[in-house]
């Protein structure tokens, strides 16, 4: 059970900001750098994506839709019900993070990883991915500002002007100039890699220093991160088992519900992170907290399952190897005898 190393650099980073916060210019330095970032990082998104892949993903729209569905409607439907431990086991901003972490979009690389690993549909994968990214740049803010505005989240048509010029804008101007620096992209892949998770750690940063500098983490105890906890392993479990199950109901094979699962139970820590921080301002420290949370948990079970979906598959096949031999000896015989006899 893997410990992404990056999960480690996010707790660093929240350590930093903890003990060294920015404040007065340096968070208005901060401030501006994390904005820049933030659109930087939506910008080789939008340059990443190959718009032709995505429309040739539209031939297995069945699996796409239930992709979406289990990431935009089914998530949030069970944030939503959750809203009945409040405040029992979770408090007011705490749930209003995990509403949140249900709002996101699904994964990409990991979502790939796994189904490879597991033996699924990986090009599903790869498309399934893609599409709740690009449907979640203009889903997850609108669903943020209907859903946590009616609890207290303070979202106005002023949030979403800002989602759209710091995300939305740049992913679009990125699409737009793929065609002439797509290949620089992807030559220089790894590169902007390190920017990419750099940009994440500059956003983490500065959203845990305006809480460390507000004092909202005296609103976080032990017992509320334990009961949080539990509450993300059964929001976890149900979302395994429902694409596994749902998509065996809906009579795709299993190549493909391993693709379903892997993508439509993840949430994207790198899509949650950025949006959080335009969303949620000063308190989007407590806001990422529960999707931190979530994305290591994910990446540990979902490896687990991975593995087993692998074995299982490689012992259907060593199964199928001595029969399939067999078949060959009798045939083998057969043939021999049949020509004895007419000799």
């Amino acid at each position: 059970m893997p410990i992404d190393p990056y999960i480690l650099l996010l707790l660093g980073t929240v350590g930093l900001a903890a003990l060294v916060p920015a404040r007065g210019t340096a968070s208005d330095v901060a401030s501006g750098a994390s904005t820049a970032a933030i659109a930087f990082l939506f910008f080789l998104y939008g340059a990443r994506l190959s718009t032709r892949e995505a429309m040739d993903g539209l031939k297995h729209w069945r699996l796409h839709v239930t992709v979406l569905a289990c990431t935009f409607v089914v998530f949030p439907l069970l944030g939503l019900a959750a809203r009945g431990l409040v405040p029992v086991l979770l408090t007011h901003p705490l749930y209003q993070g995990l509403l949140f972490l249900t709002l996101v979009p699904s994964t990409i690389q990991s979502s790939i990883a796994f189904t490879s690993m597991a033996r699924g549909n990986v090009p599903a994968a790869i498309c399934a991915g893609s599409f709740s990214s690009l449907v979640g740049i203009v889903i997850t803010p609108l669903l943020a500002a209907a859903v946590l505005g009616s609890t207290g989240g303070g979202f106005s048509a002023d949030s979403l002007v800002k989602i759209v010029l710091q995300l939305l804008v740049p992913f679009v101007a990125g699409q737009l100039l793929r065609r002439w620096i797509g290949g620089f992209v992807a030559r220089h892949k790894k590169v902007l890699g390190l920017v990419d998770r750099g940009s994440i750690l500059l956003v983490v940063y500065t959203a845990f220093s305006e809480g460390m500098v507000q004092g909202i983490w005296h609103q976080v105890s032990p017992v509320r991160l334990a009961g949080l906890l539990a509450v993300e392993v059964v929001l976890l479990a149900v979302m395994l088992a429902l694409t596994w199950y749902g998509a065996k109901a809906l009579r795709f094979n299993r190549e493909d519900r391993i693709a379903i699962q892997f993508a439509g139970s993840k949430k994207s820590l790198a899509a949650g992170l950025p949006m959080a921080s335009v969303l949620f301002g000063a308190h989007a420290s407590l806001a990422v907290l529960p999707l931190m949370l979530f994305h290591q948990m994910q990446l540990m079970v979902c490896a687990v399952i991975a593995k087993r979906r692998a074995h299982d598959a490689q012992a259907a096949d060593d199964a199928s190897e001595p029969v399939t031999a067999s078949e060959r000896a009798a045939a083998s015989r057969t043939a021999v005898g049949t020509g004895t006899r007419s000799g």
